[in-house]
């Protein structure tokens, strides 16, 4: 038995120096290969420079090409040391294995996908204001698997890519500007079209307000206490913009009002009795008389 092992250990040894050769030009196949690395890498960043690509975009591109041309290299010296491998066969391994590994880790794929068809996509950039599935935030950061939204009070949340690509996305600074409005009750006995012009010139006052793109005011239903009026107008998109435009606005519309003795009614309520109500001189007194 003794005798049998060392023939093993001596058929090993045989055939260690004669793969040496081999094992040395591998070597120097995967010192090549990551010198080739370097050059495709610089070479990509090159044509990409010329681009408007966003910078997560870069370096997602940059990593595919440096990640290629190792697989290619170590391919060729994995041949080399084993003469019996051809392509096909290595091609088939990988597939299988690339397989095995996708339904393990699915979910990192689908967000790692989602991220690179995000990057692709020319809209939700960087700085975006954007609303999705209850969040609304600026986004800060994308990676390949997750992107990073920083709420408007100021907390993080770490999103999901595969969230934001399957689900719909309200991208509110997509334009530098966008359309607000607020509604303004005016009394029954007001003259409409009085109370339209004077909440036209008040708001077309309004430094915030871009009266090029248009001012719409609506007389819009015939509420409880008073007949609506719908107003709607072009600001700034971010958030931000809309709260201080719309609080320009509405102290506009109040004080023009205000100056022409329009009122903007408290809600009225009406009681209506079936029958006569007795009503006594004092709280509490019984009616007297008829």
């Amino acid at each position: 038995m003794l005798s049998t092992l060392m023939d093993q250990l001596n058929e090993m040894g045989t055939e260690l120096v004669r793969t040496l050769p081999s094992i040395g030009i591998a070597i120097i196949i995967i010192i090549v290969t990551a010198i080739v690395a370097g050059f495709t890498v610089k070479i990509a960043d090159g044509l990409i420079g010329k681009t408007d690509l966003r910078p997560s975009l870069r370096n997602l591109i940059e990593t595919l090409v440096k990640l290629g041309t190792w697989i290619i290299g170590l391919l060729i010296a994995a041949i080399v040391v084993f003469p019996g491998l051809t392509v096909g066969s290595l091609i088939a391994g990988l597939g299988i294995g690339a397989v095995a590994i996708g339904f393990a880790f699915q979910d990192i794929f689908e967000n790692f996908l989602a991220g690179v068809l995000i990057m692709i996509r020319e809209k939700m950039r960087i700085g975006d204001v954007i609303e999705c599935e209850g969040m609304i935030g600026k986004v800060e950061h994308i990676t390949l698997r997750e992107t990073h939204i920083r709420a408007l009070s100021g907390e993080l949340t770490v999103v999901p890519n595969s969230i934001l690509f399957k689900n719909p996305v309200e991208i509110l600074t997509d334009k530098d500007q966008r359309r607000h409005d607020v509604v303004i009750g005016v009394s029954y006995d007001t003259d409409l079209d009085e109370a339209s012009e004077v909440i036209r010139k008040a708001v077309s006052a309004v430094d915030e307000v871009d009266t090029e793109k248009g001012l719409d005011i609506f007389a819009q239903e015939f509420n409880s206490s008073s007949v609506d009026f719908l107003v709607r107008w072009w600001s700034g998109s971010t958030p931000r913009n809309g709260w201080e435009s719309k609080d320009k606005v509405v102290r506009a519309i109040k004080r023009g009002l205000d100056d022409a003795g329009i009122e903007i009614p408290f809600p009225y309520v009406t009681h209506t009795f079936k029958e006569r109500v007795p009503m006594g001189q004092d709280p509490g007194e019984p009616s007297t008389g008829g």
